[in-house]
């Protein structure tokens, strides 16, 4: 057998596996987030008309995109299917009656609400299926090693393994043969089912013809946000420009017209003016740094998105473990607004998660930029209206990208982000 059919072989088992462990997680967290998400939803919209609803409804629709949102990430990941996003963005100071009903109309809710039923039980079994055929004809292989007899006197004399009839040892070599197919049939499929799920996620949640005039509305709010971002951005600068390096500088142009009036008079002052001017010149100038680096960071332009994230962490306060797998560049407009988002959520986890170490993970797959933050805090991270991640997620939509939270109490937070682009 050459190298090549060994390592052929040993990479489909290894696919094998990973397919069946990733869809016994899946069938575990399925059932019980579709089951919850599902009833709190009910519940929540039924108690509206008693004003209940009113509070609770926008929390646990949120909750319920979280859990969609998570769902397209690893669908993404695992299947390598794409799941678009396409929820209408809500006012930032929007009250409980406009959140409740501009959620409850938005048709993103409904299709989330029509796929946990779907999750629940086709999705539990999809996602099940493939650790199923991997460790059924374990069972099988364990009979017909003679272990059959434990499970014929369980069985009362006759033990069904699937549709063999196990009595002795000539049927427990059956069920072996049974397993022996079983097996080669997983060694084909098991990845195939896997993605059959995330195919069938991809039926209920994706967007449909009819929903491309929401999705165009999506793109007009986020273009909008841009727009406005970027003045608001333009009118910081000007404004840090004027009360900071500006009035230093104009500080030191009058320092040294005094200077050259007492140079010849009073040397003393003359030289602690100079020194006075210097220490001027040099704030102006940190100052001045400080402000480009708020707009694009030179490690940025000059060496890639890794670098510089990797500059990020080493200024932060919480440990930091950065890892890049990115084989080329982005573009430079593509790569600003990755760094600033990783920025934002890094500089949330420092301040509010309470996590002493954090995980950055930036990479490119399927055509598109992801960057995932980790950290171990306390957890609760929501995108709220508002928030450092509701700005996040409007940065992100300028370039047709998506965000995704996953904070239990308790912790850990993960902040997936994914922009399409290309590499140079």
């Amino acid at each position: 057998m050459t190298n090549d059919t060994k390592n052929g072989g040993g990479s489909r088992a290894r696919g094998m596996g990973v397919a069946a462990l990733r869809g016994l997680a899946l069938a575990l967290v399925t059932l019980p987030g579709a089951v919850l998400c599902f009833v709190l939803s009910l519940v929540s919209i039924a108690l509206i008309p008693i004003g209940v609803g009113l509070v609770t409804t926008p929390w646990v629709l949120t909750r319920v995109r979280a859990f969609a949102d998570w769902r397209r990430v690893l669908a993404a990941e695992w299947g390598g299917v794409r799941i678009p996003s396409a929820y209408r963005p809500l006012p930032r100071d929007a009250n409980p009656w406009t959140r409740t009903f501009g959620m409850l109309g938005d048709p993103a809710t409904w299709r989330d609400l029509r796929w946990l039923p779907v999750d629940m039980t086709a999705g539990f079994l999809t996602a099940l299926l493939p650790a199923v055929l991997l460790c059924y004809p374990l069972e099988g292989f364990a009979i017909a090693a003679g272990l059959w007899r434990p499970f014929a006197d369980s069985a009362g004399g006759t033990y069904w393994y699937g549709f063999v009839p196990v009595r002795d040892q000539v049927s427990a070599l059956g069920a072996g043969a049974l397993a022996l197919v079983l097996l080669f049939l997983a060694h084909f499929y098991t990845a195939r089912l896997l993605q059959a799920h995330f195919r069938l996620t991809r039926a209920v949640l994706g967007s449909d013809q009819d929903e491309l005039a929401a999705r165009v509305r999506v793109l007009t709010e986020t273009r909008r946000d841009a727009v406005d971002t970027s003045a608001a951005e333009l009118r910081r600068i000007e404004r840090d420009l004027h009360d900071g390096a500006q009035a230093r500088l104009v500080a030191v142009g009058m320092d040294l017209g005094t200077i050259e009036a007492l140079l010849d008079k009073d040397p003393a002052k003359a030289k602690e003016l100079i020194a006075q001017a210097r220490r001027s010149s040099v704030e102006a100038l940190s100052e001045l740094r400080e402000l480009v680096r708020g707009i694009h960071p030179p490690v940025l332009a000059e060496r890639g998105l890794g670098d510089a994230v990797r500059a990020l962490a080493l200024r932060l306060p919480v440990a930091t473990e950065v890892n890049v797998e990115l084989p080329g560049r982005a573009e430079a407009p593509v790569e600003s607004a990755a760094y600033f988002a990783v920025s934002e959520v890094l500089t949330n986890a420092v301040k509010h998660s309470g996590a002493d170490r954090i995980w950055v993970d930036l990479h490119h797959t399927d055509g598109h930029l992801r960057a995932t933050v980790t950290d171990n805090g306390k957890g609760g991270a929501v995108i709220e209206a508002g928030s450092g991640l509701a700005g996040v997620e409007r940065r992100l939509g300028t370039f047709d990208g998506v965000l995704a939270v996953g904070s239990p109490a308790g912790g850990p937070t993960m902040v997936t982000m994914e922009i399409p682009c290309a590499l140079s």
